[in-house]
């Protein structure tokens, strides 16, 4: 007998997989799938990933997801009411509008190709590396889509001339899935939403929409440009072809921004998503606030086409997990991620190993492109163990020094406390299974980090989006005290004042060896 029910679905398009959950209304998971897809590193410091094979993950996840589903007694076809979308951002796609190929590879938020155009752009814009920061919240970086996309025009004929025929759609990954899934070259929908908008270096923070200074220095043509839309409402719906045909894509928001959802964030609160990278972003309420401290000014989201718009400061670690899975696949110090939490455990210390991961450069908050990976302070006496626990500590590191930046913009009225006058970090993503890692987190933070049951946060802020924008649920009922968010644990700090003063010295000396390192001889 089958359970009737009202179900909402969500499509976690990341950088190393793809997810598809379907939840039920009190957000239990009934139903799930991944896949993991290609990497591709064609040269030193490029990554990319196959438009097509991302396509068909999220058609084989929706495909496993709803089959068990619906052989555990679950009536989806019947229930589901709709679907929310969070990606990776800043990844770009250009592709045929005609024939809906993409014109070349997507070029991955991590890729470095684009520094050239960032040092060009530097020298002949009036404000250098901050001349967009006034209307986008961003400065000149590779991180960025504007400057990928640029790359493509100068560098790809196919993209130039497809651009010149009125047949080129360009889009961050949410616009390539919910042009295809819409239809495609039949109709297909060519949309993006405020949070993946905000990343592009192309979107005005303050009007939400494609801000015409900016596309006419960098000579980008606003028609090959999807409409923004906010992150919750009705997009449009799944077409003939796919599974789940006929059910409304309701929710589309960035990763970082859709953890932001999942777990809840008021003004004045943070979290931090572990993944291939690491994210902070703190809810600075309905007023963009200016970083002067390394961090950028995002849009945090926006519940809907008349709700209000919440920004947040955002700090950005490139290389995080990423660091682990080096470890394992091209040092074979390890056979799987999870096995880091033990060899580093064997060891009390990193034995004054230091290990900087800046194998693309360092974003937040020191944004320079051209420091390199290095790990110092190695003896006869270093093991493998050493050196995976201070492959964890530079991902708390990195935490910290974006941390430190954060209480400094925000300032006191900016953030919320709690009755020990601690300031709580909210963690999500993958990674937060090691305890090992929360609690080193928590050492050199001086302060206590929130784990919640659901770790998967950024799916569930999806999921979240799309039912709000279906009436399923409520954006007050859910933000209220966070009440819907359970935590699992709460990790805090052991360590002395001294000994974590002594630790960020010499990690801050170790990532000032990074400096300059990018043009050694190969």
């Amino acid at each position: 007998m089958s359970k009737e029910q009202t179900f909402i679905a969500s499509i976690d398009q990341g950088t190393t997989s793809t997810r598809f959950f379907i939840y039920d209304k009190s957000a239990r998971i009934i139903g799930s799938h991944h896949v993991e897809f290609t990497q591709f590193y064609p040269e030193a410091g490029w990554v990319e990933h196959d438009p097509m094979e991302i396509l068909e993950s999220v058609r084989s996840c929706m495909t496993k997801a709803l089959d068990k589903a619906t052989a555990d007694g679950y009536n989806v076809d019947s229930g589901l009411k709709a679907i929310g979308l969070t990606n990776q951002r800043e990844t770009v796609v250009v592709w045929s509008k005609s024939t809906g190929s993409p014109l070349y590879k997507a070029i991955v938020w991590m890729d470095v190709r684009t520094s050239s155009i960032c040092r060009k752009l530097e020298k002949e814009l009036p404000g250098g590396r901050t001349h967009f920061v006034e209307s986008c919240g961003l400065p000149l970086s590779t991180y960025f889509s504007a400057v990928k996309l640029l790359w493509l025009m100068e560098n790809k004929e196919e993209v130039r001339a497809a651009i010149k025929k009125g047949d080129a759609l360009f889009g961050t990954i949410d616009t390539w899935l919910i042009w295809n899934l819409t239809g495609g070259v039949n109709g297909g929908i060519h949309a993006t939403d405020v949070s993946n908008a905000s990343r592009t270096m192309l979107m005005n923070l303050k009007t939400l929409d494609w801000d015409k200074a900016t596309l006419k220095t960098l000579g980008i043509p606003a028609e090959i440009l999807p409409k923004i839309v906010s992150n919750a409402e009705v997009i449009g719906k799944i077409a003939k072809g796919w599974p789940l045909f006929g059910v409304p894509i309701a929710g589309c928001l960035g990763d970082q921004h859709a953890a932001m959802v999942g777990q809840a964030c008021r003004r004045g609160e943070a979290k931090c998503t572990y993944g291939t990278g690491a994210f902070i972003l703190l809810n600075t309420g309905t007023v963009p606030v200016k970083s002067t401290h390394g961090l950028l000014t995002t849009l945090a989201f926006k519940l809907g086409p008349k709700a209000q718009t919440n920004y947040a400061l955002e700090g950005s670690i490139a290389i995080a997990g990423a660091a682990v899975q080096w470890l394992r696949d091209s040092l074979g110090i390890i056979s799987s991620a999870s096995e880091i939490e033990s060899l580093a455990s064997k060891v009390d210390c990193t034995g004054g190993v230091y290990f900087v991961p800046a194998f693309n450069g360092l974003f937040a908050p020191w944004w320079r492109d051209d420091a390199r990976g290095i790990c110092i302070g190695i003896t006869r006496f270093t093991s493998k163990s050493h050196i995976a626990r201070a492959v964890l500590e530079s991902m708390c590191f990195q935490v910290k020094d974006v941390l430190d930046s954060m209480h400094k913009d925000a300032g006191e009225k900016g953030e919320v406390k709690n009755e020990k006058g601690e300031f709580l970090l909210r963690v999500d993503g993958g990674a937060t299974v090691n305890n090992l890692l929360m609690q080193i987190q928590a050492d050199l933070l001086g302060s206590s980090v929130v784990r919640p049951a659901d770790i998967e946060t950024t799916a569930l802020g999806a999921a979240y989006a799309a039912g709000i924008a279906v009436g399923v649920w409520k954006e007050e009922e859910l933000f209220a005290s966070g009440q819907n968010i359970k935590t699992e644990s709460i990790f805090s700090p052991k360590s002395s004042v001294e000994w974590r003063k002594k630790k960020v010295d010499s990690w801050c000396k170790a990532v000032e060896r990074t400096f300059g390192l990018a043009d050694l001889e190969m």
